[in-house]
């Protein structure tokens, strides 16, 4: 006899379960503390088995009864109505374990050792603020392009059109890595170029002709700041190296009697171990530095405590002081001064520069060369620039030549 409202609800629990039958392999059974569980009793392969339908009466003998049906008709296709459930159960966990989320951190965990520090966490900055909030709990399987760019579109629209295409190159690198790991097929990032605006090209301001250089050595050499900031601006444009990695400068870094100065990989952008030459005018600089500094930990400490290195402002604001804006020389600016130069004009070999900025540079077998290499041409290479240099400070006319 089939199941009522009213004989679900008067049913009163036993010392053991009491199970009220429906149709159909359709019961409820009455648990010992008052609980009522409906539950489906259906046979495979000549096996008993048992799937629960939910709890009474969250579940109405209504839904129950479709629950049954829905289980029946599994049955009648040869499949088993508990075995399904297990398995959409566990393709849910999976898809959880493999949201865009927990691979971009994946990922993350994997490769940010061996980017500098300040970029690594721009990016997962980025990713927190710009991408998990809608994307996070997507399974990467399943992403397409149309969700990826309603989320740049979002970032486009406060006008911050560079970070919305470095998320798009985040979001590829996270797609990427899911594919390389068995969790993705494909990367829908492809799909959207050209969909972003395009950014507007920025370079740091630096001056690149002769005749701007020398006017820029002389009055470096004529700056009445700080003794530090001023050995560093005259460092600067002889040394080239990024302004992180000249403020950060240690004295265990330098052989002066060698003349190089070894930056390790942990403070490098590229994670590398980078080596400079050290010319006759960089020693003098830093021997007349030495006698200030040398016995504290810092090349250029702080003004307010040794115990830091100087500013990260500080080259900048000097330069703003000697009437240099932000459009006509930076920080980053002496490394676009070498770069242009030295091949424009002094016709160094274009990898001799690429190596000395640290940039990399691979062998015909696609190796990154060392730390070392060319050394011996680097050498001559930063004299020769060195010397150069001061021919333009002192207004000698320096020819242009091509040394191939």
């Amino acid at each position: 006899m089939p199941l009522t409202d009213t004989a679900i609800r008067n049913a009163k629990p036993a010392a053991k379960p009491v199970r009220l039958a429906d149709e159909g392999g359709l019961y409820l059974e009455v648990a010992p503390s008052g609980g009522k569980w409906w539950r489906f009793k259906y046979r495979v392969d000549g096996k008993e088995k048992r799937l629960s339908l939910g709890v009474y009466p969250a579940v109405s003998l209504k839904m129950a009864r479709e629950r049954r049906d829905k289980a029946r008709t599994l049955l009648a296709d040869g499949i088993d109505p508990g075995a399904q459930r297990k398995a959409q159960k566990l393709a849910g966990a999976e898809r959880a374990a493999n949201s865009f989320e927990v691979v971009a951190r994946e990922w993350y965990a994997k490769h940010s050792p061996t980017w500098a520090p300040g970029h690594g966490e721009k990016i997962i900055r980025r990713l927190e603020r710009d991408v998990f909030p809608w994307l996070g709990a997507r399974p990467v399987a399943d992403l397409k392009a149309p969700e990826l760019l309603a989320v740049l579109r979002r970032i486009e629209a406060r006008g911050a059109i560079e970070t919305a295409h470095r998320a798009r190159q985040n979001c590829g690198q996270v797609l990427r890595y899911a594919i390389a790991t068995g969790r993705a097929e494909r990367d829908p990032c492809a799909d959207l170029r050209g969909a972003l605006a395009p950014v507007k090209g920025t370079h740091f301001a630096a001056v690149t002709d002769p005749a701007g250089v020398a006017a820029l050595l002389r009055a470096i050499d004529a700056y009445a700041g700080a003794f530090v900031t001023r050995c560093a601006l005259r460092l600067a444009p002889l040394l080239f190296v990024r302004p992180g990695e000249l403020r950060k400068a240690e004295w265990s870094e330098f052989d002066l009697e060698a003349a190089q100065w070894s930056i390790p990989a942990a403070r490098m952008k590229m994670r590398t171990a980078h080596l400079v030459p050290l010319s006759t005018q960089a020693l003098a600089i830093l021997h007349e530095l030495h006698a200030l500094s040398g016995r504290g930990r810092y090349v250029f400490p702080g003004a307010r405590s040794a115990a830091r290195p100087m500013s990260d402002n500080a080259i900048l604001a000097a330069l703003r002081r000697m009437g240099y804006g932000k459009d006509e020389m930076s920080g980053h600016g002496f490394r676009a001064m070498a770069r242009t130069i030295l091949d424009e004009v002094l016709g160094v070999r274009p990898d001799f520069i690429e190596h000395q900025l640290a940039h990399e540079v691979r062998d015909p077998n696609g190796r990154a060369y060392n730390r070392t290499a060319h050394l011996p041409e680097r050498r001559r290479m930063m004299q020769q620039w060195a010397d150069y240099l001061d021919a333009l400070k002192a207004n000698n006319v320096v020819p242009m030549r091509r040394t191939g």
